[in-house]
């Protein structure tokens, strides 16, 4: 399940893709906007400034902006960044393995086969899905 910050992440990104090019983007613009909490929004946005996605300027005419075209960042990283992973358990994580506790050994345990074939599909499609496709393309799939 994806968490309310990764959640808020996509959607202020999002805001900034459509309107790349347009110059800074106030916080409080996409805080109201997108109905997200403008403290939460300041940390999600420092985080995303620090993953190199998001530029800022500070000033009466500063905001935000992607620091990067849309067609560039895809789902899956931003979901990595505010996750961790895309592994639904943390012995199918590529990144965050961990053996999950009270488990049988990993190469008896079924669950960590299907586990691995499901990060994989995900990974799939979100890293194939990027801030600039259109929700009509998204909707035919």
């Amino acid at each position: 399940m994806l968490s309310q910050r990764t959640r808020y992440a996509i959607r202020a990104l999002l805001h900034l893709a459509d309107r790349y090019g347009e110059g800074p983007v106030q916080l409080t613009a996409i805080a109201e906007t997108q109905n997200i909490p403008a403290k939460f929004l300041t940390v999600i946005l420092s985080e995303m400034s620090r993953a190199g996605l998001v530029d800022t300027q500070r000033g009466k005419d500063g905001g935000y902006w992607l620091a990067r075209p849309p067609h560039e960042i895809s789902y899956g990283h931003v979901v990595r960044l505010t996750r961790g992973s895309l592994a639904l358990v943390p012995c199918a994580s590529r990144r965050a393995y961990a053996p999950c506790e009270n488990c049988v050994s990993q190469e008896e345990c079924r669950i960590h086969f299907v586990m691995l074939r499901v990060r994989d599909e995900v990974a799939s499609v979100l890293d194939g899905i990027t801030l600039s496709d259109p929700i009509s393309e998204l909707m035919a799939a």
